[in-house]
């Protein structure tokens, strides 16, 4: 099978150039690898003109702000029978599409494999061994609508999920066909949630996702240029990520799950996106920032809500074109 590497990069050079020697070392080499750069990014312009990479490098400019549309425009770019993608701050880990590979080839209705992103901050690896029992659920999707992700802990043996992260992820050419990711999610870098939606879609076409904790990179958070900046509360990026993930699974959950996801949501919610009972959780610790996010919350789920009700426009736009007779 032939491979593609694609890596989306924005102003962070040197997590790029450990990226690439890491692409370098691995044990099965891409055929083909694809750098997506901003075209106002003129540090990694700058490092890309002078770094000899020996790799089948091509590099593809785009104009356009967040994840989404580089990451579209590495799939259009694509000619790859495995489209892998990782992030400029991860380093795959020699044998990562050796086993990409080897899973794909094991059963011709796997669409998607991914694994798991040691994380670092630093050189030094982050302990989980506080979160027992959590490296076993890993990127399942709760009949209610609460997304596990624990990626970065997972342990055991491969096993089917619901949704893989984008920074450890494959994709088989075949099953995604003319599925793009969806350029309805909000933010200019990040867009959190954007690999929900599009794993979501490949479930429902009946493909299996695979992930298996042995196929690794090291994943090294590095700073993002936009309002989500990972650790700390930002208004605009908690109503981004609520529209999000309220977007995504109203596109894909059954009716009365959606119905079921919005009450929950409401009344419960996450660390990440509050309702009710997040905000009394929270309230002696956060004060009033509780309630900022709550709020935030809410106004993201309304969004997200009033952005399906125009789906019936953006499907005209969608391939219907995901069945497993693609492969015929």
């Amino acid at each position: 099978m032939k491979i593609t590497v694609v890596v989306p990069t924005y102003r962070r050079p040197q997590d790029l150039k450990r990226c690439l020697e890491a692409l370098q070392q691995l044990s099965r080499h891409p055929d083909q690898v694809l750098v997506v750069v901003r075209d106002t990014d003129a540090s990694t312009w700058t490092f890309l003109e002078s770094f000899d990479s020996g790799l089948p490098l091509s590099v593809l400019t785009i104009k356009v702000t967040g994840v989404v549309a580089a990451m579209n425009l590495g799939l259009d770019a694509a000619f790859g029978d495995i489209i892998a993608f990782t992030d400029d701050d991860a380093a795959p880990h020699t044998d990562w599409l050796e086993r990409i590979e080897a899973t794909f080839l094991s059963d011709s209705r796997i669409g998607a494999v991914g694994g798991r992103d040691f994380t670092y901050y630093g050189s030094v690896l982050k302990d989980f061994s506080s979160h027992p029992g959590a490296n076993d659920i890993v990127g399942r999707l709760q009949w209610f609508g609460r997304v596990i992700g624990n990626h970065h802990i997972g342990e055991g043996t491969p096993r089917e999920v619901d949704v893989l992260k984008g920074v450890n992820v494959s994709y088989r050419a075949n099953a995604i066909h003319k599925l793009r990711f969806d350029e309805r999610m909000k933010g200019t870098g990040a867009q959190v949630h954007f690999e929900l939606a599009f794993c979501l879609a490949l479930k429902r076409a009946g493909w299996k996702l695979i992930y298996d904790p042995l196929i690794a990179v090291d994943h090294f958070p590095a700073q993002r240029f936009d309002e989500d900046q990972r650790n700390s509360f930002n208004k605009i990026a908690a109503i981004n990520l609520a529209h999000n993930e309220t977007l995504a699974l109203l596109e894909h959950l059954p009716l009365i799950r959606r119905w079921i996801y919005l009450l929950w949501a409401v009344l419960i919610g996450t660390r990440d996106a509050y309702g009710i009972v997040q905000v009394i959780r929270f309230f002696t610790l956060e004060k009033t920032i509780a309630l900022e996010k709550f709020l935030a919350s809410m106004k993201g789920r309304w969004q997200g809500w009033q952005t399906w009700l125009e789906r019936d426009l953006f499907n005209e736009t969608q391939s219907k074109t995901l069945s497993m007779g693609d492969l015929e």
